[in-house]
């Protein structure tokens, strides 16, 4: 998914700078309204009002008789506030911890200190008798103090204030920052990701979408270019060695009548039979360098008569090969390429086992067909390099007939062609079963 407006810039830093401006007008439109419902659910005064009205009822008190300072302190007390009168020694005994303020306060405190210009006696952070006070100076003997609960009265008006801005800023910078990245660079990347594990190189067609901001369409054409790039050297190189293939086979067919017309010996007869292998090569060569099976069309087919029929070509001729599955499976595949994989597997397992068995059945959404032979198997080391063109496995898997290591690579390109998987996997108590799985559809 691709969210795009008209106006959206096309670049990401340009979608960073309107997410930042959307970021802010939301905050400016929305914390208002979020200051004034806390507000309205939090309405003990906070401890800078404290201070401000008794600073102001200290410089009444300051210029009042005695008798005026009682009346006016009772008529405090009468209207809800907590007043007393106290020697100004007494505040020596000011602390500014207790065991009964909360851990919340303080960093309520901390992130959102009151402001400095009416600072009460003994500071902010005032506890008398383990009870927390706002104190006022009245002259050089006496002091007004008010008692507050401790955690009903802090910092409300920045907490509620600021503090609505802040959270509404972050709420709204996490939101928009994580939708931007999934829209705006996750989801492209893995779309690009997708598309580069399925990538077929002899596919002319674009592999990579070139759609989004541009930094993302200037990597998916880069990587574009790239792919054509490989394709060309590809085919570059393939073309190549198909003209150095036919080119070998006028000289080898000269050579091969010429060996012919000798007299029969021992040297003519090993001549012959490297002249053989030779062409075997040249025409194994050419097989896997044409890939007619990418130019094959997928098309729905009974997997289970494929593989009987190849099974039954095989035992025929005197092999011991068994098929066990169904009668009847069908799946989406290119028939030709896959009855060349499936006998490339099956030929190289009657290579090098007395026994083969081949069994097809269906694992939820795909084909699985096993080849298992009794054959001495191959090396652990040799799985890694086994699919590599020209490669050949250690001499456990070697024979009078073997090929040319080019019987497994276009099985894998084959399998690889098709959306599927091949496995290479040990038999006990020996021998190879070669798993081989296919998409159904």
């Amino acid at each position: 998914m691709n969210l795009r407006l008209p106006f959206t810039p096309r670049t990401i830093h340009g979608q960073i700078v309107v997410i930042v401006i959307l970021a802010l007008l939301i905050v400016v439109t929305a914390a208002p309204f979020v200051e004034r419902w806390l507000r309205q659910d939090y309405h003990p005064a906070d401890i800078e009002q404290i201070a401000d009205r008794l600073q102001s009822m200290a410089d009444i008190l300051k210029v009042a008789t005695p008798d005026e300072r009682q009346t006016i302190i009772a008529a405090a007390r009468r209207s809800g506030w907590d007043l007393t009168l106290e020697p100004l020694s007494r505040s020596t005994q000011f602390t500014g911890t207790s065991m009964n303020e909360r851990l919340i306060d303080r960093v309520i405190e901390w992130l959102f200190p009151p402001d400095e210009w009416i600072a009460p006696l003994g500071g902010w952070r005032t506890f008398l008798d383990d009870k927390r006070i706002v104190a006022m100076q009245i002259d050089d003997k006496s002091m007004l103090v008010s008692t507050i609960a401790t955690g009903d009265v802090l910092v409300i008006t920045d907490f509620v204030g600021r503090g609505a801005y802040y959270v509404v800023a972050i709420l709204t910078l996490v939101f928009l920052f994580s939708t931007f990245a999934i829209w705006t660079i996750l989801t492209p990347l893995r779309r690009i990701a997708h598309a580069a594990i399925n990538a077929d190189l002899n596919d002319q067609a674009p592999v990579f979408e070139e759609r989004g901001s541009r930094e993302i369409v200037v990597v998916a054409k880069a990587l574009n270019s790239m792919r054509k790039r490989i394709s060309e050297m590809m085919e570059a190189r393939t073309r190549m060695l198909r003209g150095i293939s036919h080119d070998l086979r006028t000289p080898l067919t000269r050579l091969r009548i010429r060996v012919e017309n000798l007299a029969q010996d021992a040297a003519r007869d090993a001549m012959l039979s490297d002249i053989s292998r030779l062409d075997r090569l040249l025409t194994e060569s050419l097989d896997y360098l044409r890939e007619n099976h990418r130019q094959e069309s997928v098309e729905r087919t009974d997997v289970a008569i494929l593989v009987r029929t190849i099974c039954n070509e095989f035992s025929d001729v005197g092999f011991d090969l068994g098929y066990r599955g169904p009668n009847r499976l069908i799946a989406r595949c290119r028939p030709l390429a896959m009855t060349r994989a499936i006998t490339n597997l099956c030929d190289n397992a009657t290579k090098f086992g007395q026994s083969v068995q081949v069994e097809l059945h269906q694992a939820h959404d795909r084909v699985v067909i096993d080849i298992i032979d009794d054959g001495p198997g191959i090396s652990a080391e040799d799985k890694k390099r086994v699919f590599e063109p020209f490669f050949k496995a250690d001499a456990a898997r070697h024979g009078p007939n073997d090929g040319f290591g080019l019987g497994l690579p276009i099985v894998a390109e084959i399998v690889q062609a098709h959306g599927g998987r091949l496995h290479l996997l040990d038999r006990e108590p020996h021998g190879l079963l070669v798993r081989l799985e296919l998409p159904v559809e």
